[in-house]
Parts: structure tokens; sequence; C-alpha cells
């Protein structure tokens, strides 16, 4: 028989026990459609998260209170004290004439309730610059963010995200800017609403901003800061910027390193990468295992069909076939098998994928890699488990073979 007549053969006998063959394929058919499903929603959930990272600017620079990790891996533990950064840290950054910075701005928050009328909303406090729109991609949607002036004569101003505004307004009505809102006891004129947007899952709308001195002054009482963000032009300009920041804040808190850290949203990045390579990686692992009992599937039903055709394995040996001849033959049936289930693997794989990007909240990407690599894996698990039942099937004695009932 040449290799036409053989694969005809393995064809001809997997269809003459359709349901024993598709029972026989499940654990390759479940297998391969878990590789593709989770390799796509790991390969979506990096896209997500990369670009919501992106959004917010991929040449950012924070600075923060220091913070390690105490004991290692179990948690974050405050290194510097909260209290470390003031406005005039700010101010310093931002008349020093540094080769790079784009956009330098500063931020404290605190939770506070605000109330129009009778409808009222516990939220988020951002005492900010006004160049936040700029450093976050944040704009907003109707009015105008505050300004320098705001800024410097600390003005009573706020601008509410989308969600405070349906809170206390319950439209979105334009008509809205220039009402008098109140956070604590102190009054403020609503001069913009946000536009809607989330960041890492979370609602941006949940938030107001009013001008950082207006914060420290009528809302915090505290003249510190919580955070300082650095824009740089280029991404190759945050070496020496962060270098720069780096002795800067030495100098102010005499060359303590633990008083501060500063993040690079590069460095972030490249962590979420690898982080969600990691999660991909286990995730194929674990369904990986569905190949690996596909593959003792195939080895057990290929015993069957040897015991079963024993009788006609001696035949063909009594007529001349080879050993070689007895072993391909079954080699190519159980590559059948195991190719077969890893295309109708593909196929439910990649619907399965379509489905969880419809059902929820991230998007699926199909990797056409890990299509090829869980197809090479079955084909190669077929062979592999159908290698013991076709030596065995090729070393059967003929006289014995036609003997056998």
């Amino acid at each position: 028989m040449n290799i036409f007549e053989k694969l005809q053969s393995a064809i001809s006998n997997v269809l003459s026990n359709k349901l024993r063959s598709f029972l026989t394929m499940l654990g390759i058919i479940i297998g391969v459609a878990a590789v593709i499903t989770m390799v796509s929603v790991g390969q979506g959930m990096k896209t997500n998260i990369t670009s919501q990272i992106q959004s917010l600017g991929s040449n950012r620079l924070t600075v923060r209170p220091g913070f390690q990790r105490v004991p290692p891996g179990m948690g974050i533990m405050q290194r510097g004290g909260m209290n470390i950064f003031t406005y005039d840290h700010y101010l310093g950054l931002r008349n020093s004439p540094v080769r790079g910075i784009k956009n330098i701005g500063a931020q404290a928050s605190t939770n506070k309730v605000v109330t129009f009328g009778k409808e009222s909303t516990r939220t988020s406090i951002i005492g900010t610059t006004p160049n936040y729109p700029d450093l976050e991609n944040f704009k907003p949607a109707k009015g105008r963010f505050f300004n320098q002036y705001d800024l410097d004569h600390m003005t009573r101003v706020v601008v509410l995200g989308q969600t405070v505004a349906e809170d206390l307004f319950g439209n979105d009505d334009s008509s809205n800017i220039g009402k008098k809102v109140k956070i604590g006891n102190v009054s403020f004129t609503v001069i913009g609403i946000m536009e809607k947007k989330t960041s890492m899952g979370m609602d941006r709308g949940d938030q107001v901003f009013i001008p950082i001195t207006t914060a420290q002054k009528r809302i915090t009482g505290s003249k510190y800061l919580q955070t300082i963000t650095v824009e740089t032009y280029t991404i190759e300009d945050m070496d020496s910027v962060s270098d720069y920041l780096e002795a800067y804040f030495l100098r102010k808190f005499n060359n303590d390193p633990d008083k501060f850290d500063i993040m690079n949203s590069q460095d972030i990045l490249d962590t979420v990468t690898n982080v969600t390579g990691s999660i991909t990686l286990f995730l194929v692992i674990i369904s990986g295992i569905s190949l690996l009992v596909g593959g003792i599937g195939i080895m057990n039903i290929m015993l069957v069909s040897v015991t079963e055709r024993t009788r006609e394995i001696g035949l063909r040996k009594a007529i001349g076939a080879k050993t070689t001849d007895i072993l391909s033959q079954f080699m190519i049936e159980a590559s059948v098998l195991s190719l077969t289930g890893g295309l109708i693997g593909i196929i439910l794989g990649i619907l399965s994928s379509l489905i969880v990007s419809k059902v929820s909240s991230w998007s699926t990407t199909i990797s056409w890699p890990s299509i090829i690599y869980a197809l090479g894996i079955s084909v190669a698990v077929g062979l592999f488990f159908g290698i013991y039942p076709a030596r065995r099937a090729s070393q059967l004695n003929p006289i014995t073979a036609l003997r056998f009932e």
C-alpha cells in the first residue's frame, strides 16, 4: 500500500466507528479549543491594559512618596511618609529650565460629600493644576477646565465628572454650567463637566476637580501634595529627566532615596506585558493538560483497534506486508484522529473567543501562532501516543494473529 492508500484506509476505519472516533477525539478538541481561547483572552487582556496605559501617555514620570514591599511579596508599606511633597516643590520643578520636560502637574485628593439642593454624593475631590486634561488625556465635554488665574487666586470653581453631574443634576444638560454646588460646607461654581471615560476598569466620572491651591486652603487644610507628574516630549527624554528629578529630590530630602519613588510609565507597560504573558502561559499550560488526556484516549482506542483487527494484521503479514507497513498504517490512523480533533478544536476555539468578546467587556485577539502551535501539538500528541499501539500491531506474529478469535 502506498501512502495515499494507507490514508484512505485510515479515514475509512475512523468513519466506520463515528461515535467512538468522536469520543476519542474529544480530549484533543477540548484541549485545542481551550489553548486558543486562553491565548486569545490573554492577548486581548494585554492589548486592553496596554492601550489604557498608553492612553495616559507613554512618556510620563510620576513622583510619589517612597513605598516598598514588606515582607517581600506580601504587600506594600510606605517608606517615606505621605507628607513630603509641597506646592513649593512643584513650583521649583515648573520653573526649572530642564530640557525635555513638556508638562508638570501636581495632585492631592480627598473624599468629601458634594451637594446640590437636596441631592448629594460622596466622591473623590481632586486638587490639581490647569494642565491636568493634557497630562491625563481627559478633557471637559462641556464648559471649561480651570486656568492659571483660578490656580493663582484660589478661586472656588469646580469641574464635575459625568457620574457626579448625573447624580446631582439628573441630566446631561449644559445649562448646569454656572450652578452652585457645595463641597463639604464650601460653595463652588460649576465651570465644566468632564467627558465620559473609564481607565483600567474604573469610572473616571466619579470625581470632581478643583484648583490645588483652593483644595489646600479650603478643603484639605494641608500644604502637602500626593503626586507630581512630569510629561516629557519624547520617550528618549525620560532617562535624562528621571535623573534630573532624582537629583532634585535628593537635594530636597537630604540625600534620602527612601523618601520618594519615580515611576516610569514605560516600566509599568513592560511590567504589565510580562505579567499578562505569564498569566497567558499559565492558562495555556493548564489547558494543555486536556491535550495530554486526549493523547491517552487516542492510545487507548488504538490499542482496542489493534486487538479488534488482529486477524486482519495477521492476514496482511501473511501475504507480504512488512513490519513498517503495519507500523505506518496505525500511525497514520492515530494522526488522522488527532488532526481531525485539532481542526474541530480550532473552529470551536475561534468561536468561543468571539463569544467571550461579545458577552464580556474584554476584547479577544485571535492569535494565529497559537492556532498553528495547538494544531502542531495535537498532531504530535497523536503520533506520540500512537507509537506504542502501532509498534505492538507491527510486531504481531502472523500465525498467532491468524489463530486469534
